[in-house]
This record gives structure tokens, sequence and C-alpha cells, in this order.
């Protein structure tokens, strides 16, 4: 790890002033960065702790929904009454994240803006368009079972690796934002993270120093929720495939939908065709199955990721049943 200062902000504008340090870098948790730094893929110069602002309140809006601060933890999201009762996708999609030490230590904002766990990214030896544009993606002729299906690139065919990201995405949640320079902005989660294109080391919309505070979350849809997990082993492991569904039926007709994939893409996916598929459809097997075709249409296997257009399509169908039963009790 390379030598760096440290210092701890007292409020947002303090930290909005030091990020703008060369070389400067937002701490909380710090579960994936100092990760990073011990590897060297990450080398700030000079490191901003927020993780004492004041933005660790869950507080509710008066709309119904919730507003939850950038330094909640994930522990005490996962917990909380409100997540519990009217979120239960989102408190199950983070107690299948990690351990409950991370868990303890990681924060909300820190969740989103996780990096990618690709074996190459990680691998200083190796070529990673990621760490150094234009070297090339090794995961694309090397082992790449857990790598995306959707949204890929030859640039890069990296994963996000969140489950609390994936479920959010499905409520349709907004990221509240801070710069130094104009004020305050919400930026809709579908929309924070990029899909790799020719510049994967550009991974979110945020610009340089950005500082999130806050992720909003709307009154949640009527009907059934469900959060499903595939992979390796039951604990500490990051998803293979994952689906956070939504489904809301009126007699045995669906009235709305929402599905959200992880594992998948290098984004958490949200599968619009696949809802659209559903609206006005019997709530029955058949549907479901037609539903997580549709998901994975136009994805694409690097060789040991293949299983996984199957795996996820499998994965949407169980889930979009689950949560049926689910409404109908």
């Amino acid at each position: 790890m390379r030598a760096f200062t440290y210092e701890r902000p007292a409020d947002a504008g303090a930290a909005l002033q030091a990020i703008a340090r060369p070389g400067a870098k937002y701490i909380a948790g710090g579960t994936n960065l100092l990760d990073l730094m011990k590897v060297e893929v990450e080398t700030p110069a000079h490191l901003v702790d927020v993780s004492r602002l004041p933005l660790a309140q869950i507080d509710e809006t008066e709309n119904g929904g919730l507003r939850i601060g950038a330094t909640v933890t994930n522990s005490d999201l996962a917990a909380h009454r409100l997540v519990r009762e009217r979120y239960p996708m989102l408190a199950r999609a983070l107690l299948n994240g990690a351990s409950g030490q991370l868990r303890n230590q990681a924060t909300t904002a820190g969740n989103l803006l996780q990096r990618t766990r690709c074996y190459y990214f990680y691998d200083t030896s190796k070529p990673c368009n990621k760490r150094t544009p234009g070297s090339g993606c090794s995961a694309l002729n090397g082992y790449n079972r857990i790598h995306a299906v959707l949204g890929a690139s030859d640039a890069c065919i990296a994963t996000h690796p969140s489950d609390m990201a994936v479920a959010m995405t499905a409520f349709d949640a907004e990221v509240e934002t801070q710069t130094a320079g104009r004020g305050s902005r919400q930026i809709k989660l579908a929309d924070l993270h990029r899909l790799p294109g020719t510049t994967p080391q550009t991974e979110t919309a945020l610009e340089s120093g950005e500082l999130i505070t806050a992720v909003r979350l709307p009154p949640p849809p009527a009907g059934g929720q469900v959060y499903r997990k595939v992979r390796d082993r039951a604990s500490y492991d990051f998803a293979l495939v994952s689906v956070a569904a939504l489904i809301d039926i009126d007699g045995d007709r669906i009235r709305a939908a929402r599905i959200a994939l992880g594992g998948v893409a290098h984004k958490p996916w949200r599968a619009l065709d696949a809802e659209r598929t559903l609206v006005g459809k019997p709530a029955n097997a058949n549907a479901f199955a037609a539903a997580g075709a549709a998901a994975m249409a136009g994805a694409r296997g690097y060789g040991h990721n293949d299983f996984k257009i199957a795996l996820a399509s499998r994965t949407v169908a169980r889930a979009l049943a689950d949560a049926a039963r689910q409404q109908k009790g």
C-alpha cells in the first residue's frame, strides 16, 4: 500500500473542498477501497473520510417513501422497521450481501459505488481496460465464469457486484448528490451506473468529486416482492445471478411488474421488455417463463459463463412465481 494523507471533514461543504486535492478519494466504510489499495489497483494520494458526516439518518418522506442517508450502514438499513415492513425485498438483498461484519461497516453510498470483483481487475499483472484504458480485457478469452452476459462490450465484460443496488433499481430509487460547483441534483439509480462501451474506466454518471448524500425510495408498489440470489456458496459470495421481482395481480391477471437482475451486467439490469410482456397476462408459469426468456433476449456468453443465460431466465421465472404467491398470501 502506498503512502497517503488523510482528513475527516466536519460537513459536506468541507468534504467537497477536500476532494478537490489532487489524487483525493472519498472513504467511508472502506470495505472495497482498502482492499483495492492493498493490491495497488487504487492509489489515492489523499483520503477524505465522510463516515462521520451527518448522513446516517433514515427518514420517511411526505409521500410515504424513504430517504436513506449515504452513510447508513447495510446492517442498520436491513434492520430498519420501515424497510422490513414496506421494502422487504431490499432487506433481503442487503442480508444476502457479504458477511455480518462487513454489513456493519459498509455504507449505502459505498455499496452503490463498489467496483467489480473481476479477477483480472484485481490482478495488476494482467491487462484490464478498467485499470489501464486501451490495454485490453483479459476476461474475454480468459476464465470468465462470473462475468457479464448482458450489456457487455469487447472492452469489458465485468459485472457490478451489489445486491442492494439491484433491489433499489427495481424500486425506481433516486440518488441525491452534491457538487462544489452546481449544488445538489438527483439521479435515477437506473442511470447512475454506465455500461462499459469503449470507456469501461468510467463507471458512473457522477462528476469528479461529486458526493452522494442520500438515496430516495418512492412509496413501495402494490403486490408481492421477492429477491432471489444464486451463488456458489450460501454466504459471503457474490451473485452468479440475482433477481429482484415485483408483481401486482388483479384477479388472475398481471397488472404491473418490475424485474431487475444482478450478476449479469456492468450495472443492475432492468428487464423492461420482460416487464412489458407480463402486463395483462394470466399470472401463471407460462407467463413467468416467457418473461424469463424475454429478460435474457440478446444475452451473450463468453464460454465459461454460458450457463448464466439459462440460469438467469429460470431465476426470473422462479422469482416472479414466488412474488405472485406472496401477494396471494
